[in-house]
C-alpha cells in the first residue's frame, strides 16, 4: 500500500486517461451500435446481412489484433497512397475500441428492440408513421431504457479491456504501471497497484450505474 501511496499522483492521472478513453470510446460504440443494431432488424436483407457480419467479426476477432490492425495495419496500407501516414496512439485506441465496443452495442441493442411487443410498431404504422419515424419515437425510447444495465456492464468491460492499447504506447494506467515497474524494479507492487486501481474504478462505475438503473425505475413508475 506504502508503493501506491507514493505514487498515487502518477497512477491516478494514467487512471483519468484510461476513464477518458472509455467514456469516448463506449459513446462512439454506442451510436455505431445503435445504428448496426436497427440495421439487424431492418426488413432490408442486405442491411441485415452487412450490420451481421460486422457484429460478428469483430466478436469473433481478439481486441488486440484489431487495436494491432488500426494502429499497424492500416497505416500500412494507407502510407503506400500517402506517403508518411501517421495514426497517433491515441487515434488508433479509440478507433478500435469504439468498433469493437460497437459490435457488443449492436447485440444490446438488437435485443432490447425485439424485447418490445410488436403491437407497438403495429400501433405507430396505424397511426400514419413510417419505419424510422416508429422506431425514433416508440421503439427506440422504451428499448434504451431497458438496454441501461448491459450498457453499464459494457463500459465496466471497456475499461477493463482499455488495458490492452499500452501495446500500442497509448499513455493510460497499464503503460504508467509498466514505467513504475521498470524504473523500480517493484513488480509485485506495482501490478498490485495498478489492479486495486482498476477495481476501485469498476466499482464505482457499478455502483453509478445500479443508480442511473433506480433512478429511471422511480421515473418509470411515476
Amino acid at each position: 500500500m506504502s508503493f501506491l501511496w507514493e505514487h498515487k499522483s502518477f497512477l491516478l492521472w494514467g487512471a483519468w486517461s484510461t476513464i477518458q478513453l472509455t467514456t469516448i470510446s463506449v459513446a462512439l460504440g454506442t451510436v455505431i451500435g445503435t445504428v448496426v443494431g436497427i440495421c439487424r432488424v431492418s426488413r432490408s436483407k442486405v442491411l441485415s446481412l452487412a450490420a451481421a457480419g460486422y457484429a460478428d467479426f469483430i466478436r469473433g476477432t481478439p481486441l488486440l489484433v484489431q487495436i494491432f490492425l488500426v494502429h499497424y495495419g492500416l497505416p500500412a496500407v494507407v502510407s503506400s497512397y500517402v506517403p508518411g501516414f501517421y495514426v497517433a496512439p491515441f487515434v488508433s485506441a479509440v478507433a478500435a475500441l469504439s468498433i469493437n465496443s460497437g459490435a457488443y452495442v449492436s447485440e444490446i441493442v438488437r435485443a432490447g428492440i425485439q424485447s418490445i411487443e410488436k403491437g407497438q410498431t403495429e400501433a405507430g404504422r396505424s397511426l400514419g408513421m413510417t419505419y424510422g419515424q416508429t422506431m425514433r419515437y416508440i421503439i427506440l425510447p422504451q428499448a434504451f431504457r431497458r438496454i441501461v444495465p448491459p450498457l453499464g456492464n459494457e463500459f465496466i468491460a471497456m475499461l477493463k479491456d482499455s488495458s490492452l492499447v499500452f501495446a500500442i504506447g497509448y499513455n493510460e494506467l497499464m503503460t504508467r504501471g509498466k514505467i513504475l515497474m521498470t524504473k523500480y524494479f517493484q513488480f509485485f507492487e506495482t501490478w498490485v497497484a495498478v489492479a486495486l486501481v482498476f477495481l476501485c474504478m469498476t466499482l464505482l462505475v457499478s455502483r453509478l450505474v445500479r443508480f442511473v438503473e433506480r433512478r429511471m425505475a422511480i421515473n418509470g413508475e411515476s
